[in-house]
């Protein structure tokens, strides 16, 4: 299994302190247009509570954001959910700006043990992400549901999502699964912002990987896809490691 860092090493490269990634995100789209005073954040990230952090970086650094979350970062808000967060961007030269952070998150244990961490006040350790690996216990005893439940709303649909991306019989592991679940969450955000946003009035930035929880507090966060679109142009732009 080797070690903490070796599963980061091999499976999320260029991982970076949570902190470093959020501030030198800001650094890299302030020169576009998307400053703190200019632009309004957006995080889908998951329910869970060791996943706060993240979204108090990003506060901290662009100011309120308004929240997207699901069980495991999945965008379950809808048209109405965006168009609400859109209405409350400020306005600066007549175009609005949106930020959007979207990840599912992961732990890492010291040996290397995937979804694996360890809670204030529990006295065993327990498991990140849960509603991933609620499922994955699904796949592995061949029993996954994807049907609707109206007393479960947020796993169900996550579960039906999930499983248009996975052959008949597929099992992958926790890592593989939340790279996954980042892959769908970043076409179901992309599909949002074709129905939602105006490119002729807006410009946004999209930052998107996975959050990853590693032992005695390591908060890292590996960059996926990052891009803004500005005045109808895609700009790339590089986040340093």
């Amino acid at each position: 299994m080797g070690s903490f860092q070796q599963v980061i090493d091999q499976t999320f490269p260029g991982s970076l302190p949570e902190a470093v990634f959020v501030e030198r995100a800001y650094e890299a789209l302030a020169p576009l247009g998307f400053t703190d005073e200019h632009t309004i954040a957006c995080v889908g990230l998951c329910r869970d509570e060791i996943s706060r952090p993240l979204v108090e970086r990003v506060v901290g650094v662009w100011g309120e954001a308004f929240n997207f979350s699901s069980l495991a970062g999945m965008l379950f808000l809808g048209k109405t959910g965006f168009l609400a967060a859109q209405s409350h961007a400020p306005f600066f030269g007549g175009r609005q700006r949106h930020v959007y952070l979207v990840a599912p998150h992961i732990a890492i244990g010291e040996g290397g043990e995937l979804g694996l961490c360890h809670r204030p006040g529990q006295t065993g350790p327990s498991h990140a992400c849960g509603a991933l690996c609620g499922f994955l216990g699904e796949l592995e005893s061949g029993r996954a549901d994807a049907a609707l439940d109206a007393d479960d709303l947020e796993q169900s649909l996550l579960k039906a999502r999930l499983m248009q991306h996975l052959e008949w019989g597929q099992v992958p592991n926790l890592a593989e699964l939340t790279l996954l679940t980042g892959k769908v969450i970043l076409a179901d955000l992309e599909r949002m912002i074709g129905l939602t946003v105006d490119i002729e009035t807006a410009d946004y930035a999209v930052l998107s990987g996975v959050q990853i929880h590693g032992p005695k507090g390591a908060a890292l966060f590996w960059p996926g896809t990052h891009y803004a679109m500005v005045e109808g142009i895609r700009r790339s732009f590089r986040i340093p490691d």
